[in-house]
């Protein structure tokens, strides 16, 4: 499929400044504004001041709904009405089920076999259709162009388009005004659209922050391309218990995106991913994802520097695969 910058180029800083702000006004119609939650018992653990953007709370659990809404609420009406096709392996499956379900309108999410069973369960229960494209020998990007040309449909993308990316950039934007200023603002990072989101927002509204992505080793194609300048792809995305960042590679908008505005991004095992996903649920008392905990993850094992600073970490899901992450915390 054509990625946004090869048919149209990178935007421009002053183009997505302005759009920024419109994106701001039309995901507050719609999306919640999440709580910070903090913890002196992290805080005192770690000599950091943390701040962690609830997104888990969001509605359907996580940031996705945020981009969304931002692109589907502009399209013209009969465009919309024509229904939505989306690609993903969860979060962005279930906002774009969502986002159909509230507008009255049909959607198709091509999602994988494999994905988590509570993954698959919430996208049927928002009433959307699902097609396995690992069952029709078509990768997802492919089968899902088809369905937008057979069907009608407007194709969602999970993160390669301007709206969705300014749509996820929403949600550091709440936490920079609610949390006050930050030092270092940890996102986490699959197809790059809410670090490219976050690093805007950051930009514009706290210049001064040092915005890093996080990401799994098993999925390390970010930090790869952010030091090479080009787009690298993961050998083995799949083999990550942070199922939401199981991306084979960004795309040449938030790798472009990520480039400009982020200032680092870093890697993280999964053992230690798991460590950190613990003190989320015990001292936090929240239902975090393992997507959701890679930013603390960073700062809890020493990838990047916390102690003395003001800390801000998106908490980027909690559509946790219970049963899965248990197994996995007991190996």
């Amino acid at each position: 499929m054509t990625s946004w910058v090869a048919a149209h180029g990178l935007p421009a800083h002053e183009t997505l400044a302005a759009r920024f702000s419109e994106a701001r006004g039309r995901v507050a119609e719609a999306a919640h504004r999440t709580p910070v939650a903090t913890s002196r018992s992290l805080d005192h653990r770690f000599g950091a001041r943390f701040f962690f953007k609830c997104e888990n709370l969001q509605r359907m659990g996580a940031f996705k709904f945020r981009g969304a809404w931002n692109l589907v609420a502009q399209l013209p009406e009969g465009a919309r009405a024509r229904g939505l096709v989306a690609y993903s392996s969860g979060n962005h499956a279930q906002a774009v089920a969502l986002v159909a379900r509230e507008f009255g309108i049909p959607a198709v999410i091509v999602m994988p076999s494999t994905a988590p069973r509570v993954k698959l369960e919430a996208v049927r229960g928002y009433g959307a259709e699902i097609v396995h494209y690992d069952r029709l020998g078509e990768t997802r990007e492919d089968l899902a162009a088809r369905l937008s040309g057979e069907r009608g449909l407007v194709l969602v993308p999970p993160f390669d388009h301007p709206d969705i990316v300014l749509g996820q950039g929403t949600a550091a934007a709440e936490l920079l005004e609610d949390a006050g200023p930050l030092d270092l603002l940890l996102v986490p990072l699959g197809g790059g659209g809410l670090l490219s989101g976050c690093s805007l927002a950051a930009n514009l509204l706290a210049p001064g922050c040092r915005v890093v992505g996080v990401e799994p080793e098993a999925g390390d194609d970010g930090a790869r391309s952010f030091r090479s300048g080009r787009l690298e792809r993961a050998a083995n995305p799949g083999a990550t218990i942070a199922d939401g960042a199981r991306t084979p590679s960004l795309s040449e908008l938030t790798l472009g995106l990520v480039r400009r505005y982020a200032h680092d991004v870093v890697t993280v095992s999964d053992t230690e991913l798991l460590a950190a996903l613990r003190p989320l649920w015990e001292r936090l008392k929240l239902v975090v994802e393992p997507t959701g905990a890679l930013g603390f993850a960073a700062a809890a094992a020493g990838r990047v520097e916390a102690a003395g600073r003001r800390v801000g970490v998106v908490i980027s899901g909690g559509n946790a695969d219970l049963e899965a992450v248990i197994a996995a915390m007991r190996a």
